[in-house]
């Protein structure tokens, strides 16, 4: 049990706690400890009954069944490694950032649990988008392409795609504003962080506060190109670094 305990404190802050949530809620309503009617997230039950955790639980619960539990379980395993990777990586030590990020994905997700893992994947994908990932029988290929190998795979045990392209959007839209638009075509940044995050989540090892506004460095290189210049995504870095 030491070992499983260890384990689990390893994993960042964040993730640790959504991944918590996403095994106990949906592990609540399996036992009947909790009707599932509960977690689902319906309008007319937050907004003539006041019942404001559905938009929490919905986020959280899947409903594990017999054509079901291996979706969840896979999907449970997308969340926990490429949460963790993103988490410890290109946000490490920026924590209100991540959790940022992971809000805009939320709201614009319409709060499921499958899209916003998806989303996440997505975010990460881009970031490393030319390191070769592995996936299943061996296959290798630019992680770039992950979300939408994973698309195809989860269409085959699954059945639909909605939820992984919603995912892939949300995790495009996120990265295209935040990212791409501000640092490679040189538009305003349009997403920031709250401050009240970094109140809450104050940064490590002096993180810069804020993404999408190029380090100095970065700028000074696009002003001596012509402003053509481009960043080049995809080679694993921690953003802030320069």
């Amino acid at each position: 049990m030491s070992d499983i305990g260890d384990w689990f404190r390893s994993i960042p802050a964040i993730t640790r706690y959504w991944f918590a949530a996403t095994v106990a809620v949906p592990l609540i309503g399996k036992l009947g400890i909790i009707s599932p009617a509960y977690f689902f997230l319906w309008p007319e039950a937050f907004l003539y009954r006041f019942q404001i955790w559905r938009p929490f639980t919905a986020t959280f619960y899947f409903p594990v069944g017999p054509g079901t539990g291996f979706l969840y379980l896979v999907n449970l395993y997308f969340l926990y490694q490429y949460s963790t990777r993103l988490e410890a990586g290109a946000f490490d030590g920026r924590p209100a950032d991540y959790l940022f990020m992971l809000l805009f994905n939320w709201i614009c997700i319409v709060l499921l649990m499958i899209p916003l893992i998806m989303s996440v994947l997505y975010v990460w994908a881009q970031l490393n988008r030319d390191l070769i990932v592995s996936f299943w029988f061996g296959t290798r290929f630019k992680a770039c392409y992950l979300p939408w190998v994973i698309l195809g795979f989860n269409y085959i045990i699954g059945g639909s795609v909605i939820n992984e392209l919603i995912g892939n959007l949300v995790g495009h839209l996120y990265f295209f504003l935040m990212f791409r638009y501000p640092m490679d075509l040189g538009g305003r940044n349009f997403l920031s962080t709250p401050q009240f995050l970094y109140r809450w989540l104050p940064s490590r090892r002096g993180g810069v506060s804020g993404f999408g506004v190029p380090p100095a460095s970065m700028r000074r290189a696009a002003d001596q190109n012509g402003g053509g210049g481009r960043h080049n995504w995809g080679q694993g870095f921690r953003l802030g670094d320069q």
